[in-house]
């Protein structure tokens, strides 16, 4: 009889621990979320999986005209650099001298003040003007045409004489250049432009 207690109450000991074991799974199997949101597609009546896919990148060998193009344009680039400064100061000083000889109506006069003024502008930019390329002086008088609104041949003539104008302009021939090449932004001086724009911005110029 004992015995036959013994095990009843083993027995509900165990029943009790299976139920209190399978209520804990029950509860663990409604408080884990297995699912995962994906973006679907519907195609003809099925539901498929959308995916974006990481961007890949394609990488090619530029061809002999762009390596040519690219060098061309680095060299127009680097030219304008170095000579827009030069142009920019010889508007301002051409503007200034201008604003003087306004004022000056003797031609003895006007002589001596543009004397003294070449003057100080040979010493102030024969040494830097000197060191440029042929490639860069070319580039050099489309600059100064844009800042003055006169080619490099009116300027000489209008300070120097017309004789001194022509003696350099046959010079600038020799040279495979020309003085009296214009500036074009809208056209074949557009990526001319394009650079000034860009080094005005860079160093805070006005245009």
């Amino acid at each position: 009889m004992i015995r036959s207690f013994k095990y009843r109450v083993l027995y509900l000991l165990l029943f009790v621990a299976c139920m209190l074991t399978n209520k804990q799974q029950v509860h663990a199997q409604q408080n884990v979320n297995d699912t995962i949101l994906s973006y679907a597609v519907i195609y003809n009546g099925d539901t498929i999986e959308a995916k974006t896919l990481p961007a890949l990148g394609f990488y090619s060998k530029l061809t002999e005209k762009q390596r040519n193009d690219l060098a061309k344009w680095t060299r127009l680039r680097n030219a304008v650099y170095v000579t827009y400064p030069y142009a920019k100061r010889a508007g301002s000083v051409l503007n200034d001298m201008n604003a003087h000889l306004v004022h000056i109506n003797k031609e003895e006069d006007r002589k001596k003040y543009i004397q003294s003024r070449e003057k100080d502008l040979k010493r102030e930019f024969t040494t830097p003007l000197t060191n440029l390329s042929i490639y860069q002086g070319k580039v050099l008088m489309k600059l100064i045409n844009r800042e003055t609104g006169n080619n490099c041949y009116e300027i000489i003539k209008e300070y120097k004489g017309g004789l001194t104008a022509r003696f350099y302009q046959t010079v600038a021939f020799f040279f495979s250049t020309n003085l009296k090449q214009p500036y074009d932004k809208g056209g074949d001086d557009a990526e001319i432009e394009k650079i000034v724009q860009e080094v005005q911005r860079m160093y805070g110029w006005r245009g």
